[in-house]
């Protein structure tokens, strides 16, 4: 005798419950395993992502390095200064009385000089040192410490038009050499005359405007950039002169 299975209708309901339940079971499942398949390959890119643009941060600097060294010698203010050189002398006779030491001047034995003389002072920063250790990051933020500006007179130049001499009949006539004499002492002075004008100040501020693009090229914000100098820049003006040079001569 076969065995037959004779469901009724309760009993067959309930097994397709069973089915669908076991269904819906699978198929939660299958989308519970792509959902966890999606969410690590989302995480492993954000991973990369993140990864790829922390080396491309850490890769711009010394490609930053590279271009801001490219600017070498950059010249950031310049000064015109125009001075008059004045001499003017007389020839004298010493002598003693009594033990007293006296002068006279020799009437018809004076000489002057009026020398207009035309000089170019220039500053500029020389990158030709700078290095991945000027160069600070605070998050997105940047800050570039430039080396320090250096001040130098590039050219001098004597406006013989323009000068005026007396020379009594008692008196040569002024040499060559006073001549230079009295060029080097306005030199002398045009430099003493620098630290009274603010190029150092138009030097570092036209420094950052020309530092600041290039930055920019970087990916960089302009607000998250900071260019500075050293502490005390100000204070020592005088030992960025260069005092003995003159570039392209007279």
């Amino acid at each position: 005798m076969s065995n037959l299975l004779i469901l009724t209708n309760k009993e067959l309901i309930s097994e397709k419950i069973s089915i669908f339940v076991l269904l819906k079971n699978k198929n939660m499942k299958h989308k519970a395993t792509l959902i966890v398949i999606m969410a690590i390959t989302l995480l492993a890119s954000c991973n990369r992502n993140k990864t790829d643009e922390t080396a491309k941060q850490i890769d711009t600097i010394p490609e930053m390095v590279m271009h801001i060294q490219k600017c070498s010698r950059l010249y950031t203010a310049e000064y015109k200064f125009h001075k008059i050189i004045t001499h003017q002398d007389k020839k004298t006779i010493k002598a003693s009385l009594f033990k007293t030491d006296m002068s006279f001047d020799i009437p018809m034995s004076q000489r002057k000089i009026a020398i207009p003389m035309d000089a170019t002072v220039k500053a500029y920063i020389d990158f030709s040192n700078f290095s991945e250790k000027n160069i600070t990051k605070y998050g997105n933020k940047i800050e570039i410490t430039l080396p320090d500006p250096r001040i130098i007179m590039t050219s001098s130049r004597i406006d013989h038009e323009g000068v005026k001499k007396y020379v009594s009949l008692a008196r040569s006539n002024f040499s060559d050499e006073e001549l230079l004499s009295y060029e080097r002492q306005g030199r002398d002075q045009i430099i003493k005359d620098i630290p009274q004008t603010d190029i150092l100040e138009r030097a570092k501020m036209n420094a950052a405007n020309n530092i600041i693009p290039i930055i920019k090229l970087m990916g960089y914000d302009e607000k998250d950039i900071i260019i500075s100098f050293r502490k005390g820049l100000n204070h020592n003006i005088n030992n960025l002169i260069d005092k003995t040079t003159i570039e392209h001569g007279k």
